[in-house]
């Protein structure tokens, strides 16, 4: 198992193999898992698996030799962000009866979203949801997120396999 190491308060990420690339995190900064609360704008520290890849359709593309599982994102696609969903942190389909993050947004930040097993097994309702590794636009600070420009993600990808995880320390 490979691992994708976020030094949150240095703001680099690090791939396996040892490139460290500047990224953007939480607006609010890092919280321990535990303390993670729906919209507070918080990067919750831990081991996160990589559970699969969504790519915009007709925005981005698999890299060359990508491994891990994928799939393609459309104008209905979303993700739940209601706690009072019981598919909350879940992907879901618009229109839609709960909150529910749109994952085709026009400023590209989701062009790329690699999912992170952070609340999801099952999900602890308000405890945080669509916690992503995404593009960055290059400086603002997501919403609880890791981002890092699109060129360097897809080079990223092509690296990790099944199995493989991103620590926020």
């Amino acid at each position: 198992m490979s691992k994708v190491r976020v030094d949150s308060a240095a703001r680099i990420l690090t791939g396996p193999d040892g490139v460290a690339i500047a990224c953007t995190i939480g607006r609010s900064g890092t919280c321990p898992a535990d303390d993670k609360n729906e919209g507070d704008g918080m990067t919750p520290l831990g081991v996160w698996p990589i559970r699969c890849v969504l790519f915009r359709a007709g925005r981005s593309a698999p890299p060359s030799g990508m491994r891990l599982p994928w799939r393609w994102v459309g104008d209905a696609d979303g993700w739940s962000d209601d706690p009072g969903d019981p598919a909350y942190n879940r992907p879901v389909r618009h229109p839609y009866r709960f909150s529910a993050e749109r994952l085709a947004r026009e400023d590209g930040l989701y062009d790329v979203i690699v999912v992170l097993g952070h609340n999801d097994a099952p999900p602890a309702p308000g405890l945080g949801s669509a916690i992503f590794l995404h593009c960055s636009d290059g400086a603002r600070p997501t919403e609880g997120c890791i981002a890092i420009p699109v060129g360097q993600l897809l080079t990223l990808l092509a690296q990790l396999a099944p199995g493989d995880a991103v620590e926020i320390f």
